[in-house]
């Protein structure tokens, strides 16, 4: 590294460091704002390069950039990835022997760190703050500054203390970073931060490279194996489940069918989790099933997938989440698998939730945003962005997009629906929706027979159509809020305010037509996208590329992303560089990995 008293500019930074050429959107005017010492928050989407807005400032500001983070499980991985660019970097969490966190503090103070990764919880120790005082500070960085946000749909405790860093350290620039936040989300993280002075940076939040789609549920394990069998085989991806059993049992289901799956979730030990983690970072073709508690700060580039096998509690967690995949740039899939359960579960948890009634408001109002997502019969993504504040035009690239689905009048349907509850009502009963549907199709169960409900006036008005249908009607009413489901484990239905509109003929109803049962796409080589607009030889010199990496960061024991990015494989198989000169050229190929890797991919190149 430089003498730290030859300053070097941002932009010789991104060029010799990182080895990009230029910066992308607003990492510029980020960038030289936190050099010139202001504060900032930046608002930036997964893979919109967030990272290099503070780690540049911090190579090229006096001292060492503090990053607080709470990923205290990827630090090591972060750190792995910096020091193979050239970059003096280290971490403080509780994951450390006393050892390894006394060399770290030594050469803090000593002036030999560029970045240091700090957890939240260790600014509440009074060892730490004084440690950071005896230092020399260019920056705060504050990532995933979301977490500060009640609002947000990953609170956490331990940010409320970083408002002590503006009072503690005035001096020092503070540049809080997320890759979500609605308006309110925003304001709360300025006011719980302190940063009303600090300037904002809204980049836009599009993914044009990511693929959404949502599918009614019609056994959801299965569409997940044809998804996986047709479009995805070999890839690497993250299915997120909302419970710690469903996270096992998809698991195992996707292990019995030959895919290499592994389980994350908060009940597994800590050994067993980090192993698991580890095996998805470093292996090509590992499906992680977990939990939302995985995926935070992941920075695995070639994620080609993220599946949801149950229903988000909110846009901003389903924006999070899908953002995973496909931070290279390559076409990628979020793909959801929803259906009338999950909007009884959904509901049935916010009734039943602790706090108060203003707490359950935002919760329903996250869910209510969400549900439009999932209902809505326009382009997802512009659905999606308008839900932070951002316009745009329909994408081309989501599956009502690539097939729009028709909408229907659904006013006399609801009407049935709502009066077969009515009817029960009347009798001092309130059933389910499955019943409930049996009623209206005319379908004489035992049960029905039994209660005497076949000779109810409604019983069969909804013949006209099956009850895979009614139980889109009974889904969609539910998300529009002109029907109630109790929070009892009965999960029963029932009339609620706006009911009486749609009875009376006020209010139209408009629904969704269900997706018709099509054919799976047919299915893709493995990385597709990798070698997508390849030649065939080039696609032949990227495999080769491919397997030296694998062995190079199997040798170093890190994942295959930190020696070099799909993307930048890529160019090499196009550009085939034929010395180090040439090789330097290519975009993501800094000083350090020139000097590290340069001759092997030479000769890897060559054949």
């Amino acid at each position: 590294m430089p003498n730290p008293a030859e300053r070097r500019t941002p932009v010789e930074v991104l060029r010799t460091v990182f080895g990009y050429e230029s910066f992308r959107g607003e990492q510029a005017e980020i960038i030289d704002a936190v050099v010139s010492g202001e504060d900032a928050l930046v608002l930036m989407p997964t893979g919109g390069g967030k990272s290099l807005c503070y780690q540049i400032p911090a190579l090229v500001r006096p001292g060492t950039g503090v990053v607080v983070s709470p990923l205290i499980a990827l630090m090591q991985d972060q750190v792995d990835a910096l020091s193979a660019l050239g970059v003096r970097a280290g971490f403080l969490n509780s994951s450390q022997g006393w050892e390894a966190r006394r060399e770290t503090e030594r050469a803090l103070l000593a002036g030999e760190l560029d970045l240091l990764y700090l957890a939240p919880e260790r600014l509440g120790l009074h060892d730490t703050p004084d440690l950071l005082h005896r230092a020399e500070v260019a920056l705060f960085a504050i990532d995933e500054a979301h977490c500060v946000s009640q609002w947000g749909h990953d609170f956490r405790p331990d940010y409320l203390l970083l408002h002590v860093l503006g009072e503690q350290w005035p001096d020092v620039p503070r540049v809080a970073l997320t890759a979500t936040a609605t308006r309110a989300t925003a304001a709360e993280i300025t006011e719980r931060l302190g940063l009303t002075e600090a300037r904002t940076f809204v980049a836009s939040f599009d993914r044009p490279n990511i693929t959404y789609r949502i599918a009614p549920k019609d056994n959801p394990r299965a569409q997940l194996l044809r998804l996986l069998r047709t479009e995805h085989d070999g890839d690497a991806g993250i299915v997120y489940c909302l419970s710690r059993a469903s996270v096992e049992q998809t698991a195992q289901f996707l292990v019995d069918q030959g895919i290499t799956a592994l389980p994350y979730h908060a009940g597994l030990d800590h050994r067993t989790r980090a192993a698991n983690q580890s095996r998805f970072l470093r292996e090509d073709g590992v499906v992680m099933v977990a939990t939302i508690a995985f995926g935070m700060g992941i920075d695995k580039p070639d994620v080609r997938f993220v599946a949801h096998l149950d229903l988000p509690k909110s846009v901003e967690g389903y924006y999070q989440e899908t953002g995973r995949a496909g931070r290279d740039g390559l076409p990628s899939t979020a793909w959801l698998a929803y259906g009338l359960a999950d909007v009884v579960q959904q509901r049935r948890m916010i009734d039943t939730s602790e706090g108060d009634a203003a707490h359950r408001r935002r919760l329903s109002a996250h869910l209510d945003a969400m549900l439009a997502l999932c209902e809505t019969v326009d382009c997802r993504r512009v659905q999606m962005l308008r839900y932070f504040g951002e316009e745009s035009e329909p994408c081309g690239n989501c599956d009502t997009c690539l097939a729009p689905p028709d909408a229907w009048d659904g006013t006399v349907a609801a009407q049935k629906l709502l009066s077969a509850v009515v009817r029960l009502d009347q009798r001092g009963q309130r059933y389910g929706a499955g019943h409930v549907i049996d009623i209206l199709v005319g379908k004489a169960t035992a049960r029905v027979t039994q209660l005497g409900h076949d000779e109810l006036s409604v019983f069969g008005v909804g013949a006209d159509l099956d009850e895979r249908a009614w139980r889109g009607v009974v889904r969609q009413l539910l998300a529009q809020d002109l029907l109630g489901v109790d929070a009892s484990g009965y999960q029963t239905l029932h009339l609620v305010e706006a009911s009486r509109a749609v009875l009376s003929g006020d209010r139209e109803v408009r629904l969704r037509t269900e997706a018709p049962r099509t054919k799976a796409p047919r299915a893709k080589p493995k990385a597709a996208a990798a070698v997508a607009d390849l030649s065939e030889q080039d696609a032949g010199v990227f495999d080769r590329l491919r397997a030296w990496r694998a062995g190079v960061a199997k040798e170093q024991g890190v994942p295959a992303y930190v020696v070099f990015h799909d993307a930048t494989l890529r160019a090499m198989a196009q550009a085939r560089p034929a010395s180090l000169d040439e090789l330097a050229g290519v975009s993501g190929v800094g000083a350090a990995k020139l000097e590290r890797y340069g001759a092997e991919v030479l000769a890897a190149l060559a054949g």
